[in-house]
């Protein structure tokens, strides 16, 4: 969504509008609730993670709080989501189990096989190139390790329509989407194994429209004293935009889950 007041694409008023509607520390939809349904089934106690795209700190402290991790390394490229996040890290107290880095794009600053599960909640669609992040996550990971994400797909491999370029366009992000296919090829190719890509297109088409609800209505009056009239309308707007591609199908919230081999 658009930021108006800093050269990052996640500045301090586009953290805040994002907070109101997904909760303190999360800059994605679903909150707390969906990183829980990304994470559904996997143990993460006593385990080290990679949090590819950290953002503002809040799943860090869920993936230690309610997921037993051993300890989370969030890495992130822009330095106000990472201020953002190491604050809410020191007034958790969590500063031992938890640590930010900030890293340029391209290939990841560890060295091989150091994480047992790699996660990432919609941020992979900032990376373009998809099959070097696959080869990336893959290694890094331990043998048996686990890649567990939500990320922000196109259902095609053609030129995106009308309705989608005026959504990216709107977002004023640089989004890089791919589809399903081109994400199941890349894993493939980088050598994973399990793979599942599940859709949740359904689910965010009506929490979506929620969202909006929200802005327009029980939220508008907090977020336009805090934020200004003009940046929240704008906000409103970018989210109907996207309605519309989420009604097409075009644009495809999804569940990614791969394996490095034993």
């Amino acid at each position: 969504m658009a930021e108006a007041d800093s050269g990052e694409l996640y500045g301090n008023k586009l953290i805040r509008m994002l907070e109101v509607v997904w909760g303190d520390g999360y800059l994605s939809p679903g909150g707390p609730d969906e990183v829980g349904r990304v994470l559904a089934g996997l143990d993460l106690t006593g385990k080290s993670v990679l949090d590819i795209g950290s953002g503002a700190g809040g799943i860090d402290i869920q993936l230690v709080r309610e997921h037993g991790a051993g300890h989370v390394t969030g890495i992130d490229v822009e330095d106000t989501v990472i201020a953002t996040a190491r604050s809410k890290i020191a007034a958790a107290g969590l500063e031992g189990r938890i640590g930010f880095a900030k890293v340029a794009p391209g290939p990841l600053p560890f060295p091989p096989a150091c994480f047992d599960v790699a996660f990432s909640k919609d941020s992979i669609v900032h990376i373009p190139d998809k099959h070097a992040l696959a080869r990336e996550v893959f290694r890094v990971l331990r043998p048996g390790g686990r890649f567990a994400a939500s990320d922000w797909l196109i259902g095609h491999d053609d030129e995106p329509s009308p309705q989608m370029k005026e959504y990216i366009k709107a977002e004023g992000l640089d989004f890089g989407m791919a589809s399903p296919a081109r994400y199941r090829a890349a894993l493939q190719d980088a050598g994973f194994s399990e793979i599942a890509i599940t859709s949740r297109n359904a689910w965010y088409r009506d929490q979506a429209r929620r969202e909006v609800e929200a802005m327009r209505g029980p939220l508008y009056a907090q977020t336009a004293a805090e934020l200004g009239r003009e940046f929240v309308d704008h906000n409103i707007e970018i989210w109907s935009r996207m309605l519309k591609v989420l009604d097409s199908g075009e644009h495809c919230p999804t569940h990614i889950r791969a394996r490095r081999p034993v």
